[in-house]
């Protein structure tokens, strides 16, 4: 997760997470990628079922029951499993989450237990009702998935319709002063309305924005060959997210902007910096640095709905374990799991460019199930990295 608006546009300095420690409990949830003891932000799939049929679901979910789901009493006892080990931010996902039935029940205990309780949702559900549900269910922050304008995005979720309805959801969630942003996953088939999603979010008076950068998982493992993006098509792109961000912070409006899943954006964004203010140029790559990359099995983990815990939630094909059987504290912390370990070390294990990368520190070797899905090499080099050979240091 690159924070274009804390980085290029300077609204996060490096006193900032250093004021806290660096603790991910003591964190304001804008400064938690700065921590320094990595304690797991949780995925938690809480059911598989799904309203709409996204091309790139890493979950596969369709309209339908699912059995084997984690039961309400499994949820409460998982929650307060997550609370007690530290874990900072409960991310509530699906399929879509808001299909299941005592979901706000779930939300309101992991607000008791003073963890950040957010949600992803593709918010078609989410009447003016369902709302002043979420306002008073203490959620932290809702993540509504619009994946392009009106046609792009009803083509892209499977649904007609669906961009208005989500849209609707947007707007309900603002009238209730309920934080919200938008979650938009970049491919070659919908990166050119990222300008008119500046545009909407603008209009809408959104105050933030994702753009996520595609991984090959789920429905998602086949747009390889259809959909995914050059390195050029993804440097403009990049570059189109900056400018946009840095015309709203200078109009005065500071909303919010990141991208995610793939670090290569780091170095990319201080290297642009550094031609343009080598000062802050400095700050940038300190926190960068303090960012620490990738943290997939580390800094972020996720737990199906039938209780399989996976190093993050595009790891379906690895369990390391299932709630139902020992907790997730218990199954994190094994140090005896094939894969985990490997991860949280995975300097060691890296080949290719990632190897002799001089940005190893910054991004950590990237999307290993990226590397993996388009390899079949779990430790080749990150495909999607758009930086040249001269870029990160293998050529003078």
């Amino acid at each position: 997760m690159i924070g274009i608006s804390k980085l290029y546009c300077g609204t996060v300095e490096p006193s900032d997470p250093l004021r806290y420690g660096r603790q991910s409990r003591d964190l304001p949830s804008h400064l938690l990628q700065f921590s320094v003891d990595k304690k797991p932000v949780v995925v938690w799939n809480v059911g598989r079922r799904c309203n709409l049929r996204c091309v790139h679901c890493y979950s596969q979910s369709r309209n339908e029951d699912y059995s084997g789901e984690l039961s309400h009493n499994e949820g409460i006892s998982l929650i307060d499993d997550l609370a007690g080990f530290g874990c900072p931010v409960l991310l509530f996902s699906g399929g879509e989450p808001l299909m299941r039935p005592d979901i706000f029940e779930l939300i309101e205990h992991a607000a008791t237990k003073k963890m950040r309780a957010v949600i992803s949702t593709n918010g078609t559900l989410i009447t003016k009702d369902v709302a002043k549900m979420v306002k008073a269910a203490g959620l932290s922050y809702v993540g509504i998935s619009l994946d392009g304008l009106e046609a792009t995005n009803d083509r892209f979720r499977g649904v007609e319709g669906a961009f208005n309805t989500a849209l609707a959801g947007v707007r309900n969630c603002l009238a209730m002063g309920v934080k919200v942003g938008l979650r938009f996953t970049m491919t070659r088939s919908n990166y050119k309305d990222v300008g008119g999603i500046f545009d909407l979010i603008e209009r809408e008076g959104i105050p933030r924005v994702c753009f996520y950068h595609l991984v090959y998982a789920g429905r998602g493992s086949k747009l390889v060959t259809s959909s995914r993006m050059s390195h050029e098509e993804t440097r403009a792109t990049v570059d189109l997210i900056m400018n946009r961000t840095r015309d709203l912070h200078a109009r005065g409006k500071p909303i919010e902007v990141l991208t995610v899943d793939n670090h290569t954006d780091g170095p990319y964004l201080y290297q642009r910096l550094l031609s343009e203010d080598p000062e802050k140029a400095k700050a940038v790559l300190e926190l960068l640095r303090m960012n620490g990359g990738n943290s997939t099995g580390q800094g972020i983990g996720c737990v199906s709905w039938d209780g399989s815990v996976h190093p993050d939630q595009f790891w379906r094909h690895y369990t390391a374990g299932n709630v139902r059987q020992k907790p997730f504290s218990e199954i994190w912390g094994n140090p005896s799991d094939e894969l985990l370990p490997k991860l949280r070390t995975r300097k060691k294990y890296l080949e290719g460019r990632c190897a002799r990368c001089k940005w190893l520190d910054v991004c950590n070797g990237n999307f290993r199930v990226r590397a993996e899905a388009v390899t079949g090499n779990l430790w080749a080099e990150e495909p999607d990295c758009y930086l040249t050979d001269r870029e990160i240091g293998l050529e003078a």
